[in-house]
């Protein structure tokens, strides 16, 4: 896979399907890759050119120093699609890259042609919650990584589709146990200071808002937060936990590939 050059790293990224469609760009959740899109991929070429990457910490970019901010992320995705020569683009993202995507939707709304911010809050968990997590993991190292994929099961998953796929449950919770600790430690200082709660009225971007109804990270209210703040934003809940766009699958795709052809 290429990257770009940034000032301080690499960012790695892939594109999929027509050269001349026009541009979505898809962020991962907090300890996954690029590839926890690979399901949406197939139908959204369809209509797409697909840029995904993996944020800084992650997969094949960089870790650089830590912690990182939200907005580091954000300038990271202007730089990438600057380097490529993208003006105007989609972009969906789930977790923390629904944060990335509130970022942007604030800062770079011109930018954007539509918003979907999936599994996300304006302000996601404690400060002690997030300082607890970075301090296990940079004490602990690789085993505290291993450690967080089975603790990641039950916030990632229902128990039933947990039971049911065992296979994709592996896949992408291996994606965390891959994770270098001191990227994810860097994202998770981002994630525990990011706070749009004030700043969502900024958004005027077409914005389409997924939930999972058993999420227990980023719970439907605080979709329905973000929905009242939004200008016309939309609103979509699923059967599904944190990640919905694997758990919910195909219903996931259509109704966000709807949105994003208007």
């Amino acid at each position: 896979m290429p990257s770009v050059q940034l000032a301080d790293g690499e960012l790695n990224y892939r594109f999929d399907g027509p050269v001349d469609a026009p541009v979505l760009v898809l962020s991962n959740s907090l300890g996954t890759t690029h590839e926890m899109w690979d399901a949406q991929v197939p139908a959204f070429s369809e209509h797409f050119r697909i840029l995904r990457y993996d944020t800084r910490g992650h997969g094949s970019s960089s870790v650089t120093p830590g912690p990182y901010t939200i907005e580091q992320l954000g300038r990271d995705v202007l730089d990438l699609v600057d380097a490529l020569g993208i003006d105007r683009f989609a972009f969906c993202g789930l977790s923390m890259g629904g944060l990335i995507g509130q970022w942007l939707g604030i800062n770079a709304g011109e930018r954007l042609t539509r918003l979907v911010i999936c599994n996300t809050g304006a302000k996601i968990g404690t400060d002690e919650v997030w300082n607890e997590r970075i301090d296990t993991v940079l004490k602990g190292g690789e085993q505290a990584m291993r450690d967080m994929r089975d603790a990641s099961i039950s916030r990632w998953f229902t128990p039933v589709f947990a039971g049911n796929d065992p296979t994709q449950t592996s896949r992408l919770t291996q994606m965390i146990a891959s994770t270098s600790p001191a990227g994810y430690a860097a994202n998770c200082a981002a994630v525990r200071d990011a706070d749009y709660r004030e700043q969502l009225g900024a958004i005027k971007v077409p914005t389409l808002i997924v939930c999972g109804a058993k999420d227990p990270v980023t719970t439907p209210e605080h979709g329905r937060f973000i929905q009242e703040r939004v200008a016309g934003g939309e609103l979509v809940e699923f059967e599904a936990a944190h990640l919905s766009n694997v758990e919910a699958g195909n219903d996931f795709t259509q109704r966000v590939l709807t949105f994003l052809r208007g």
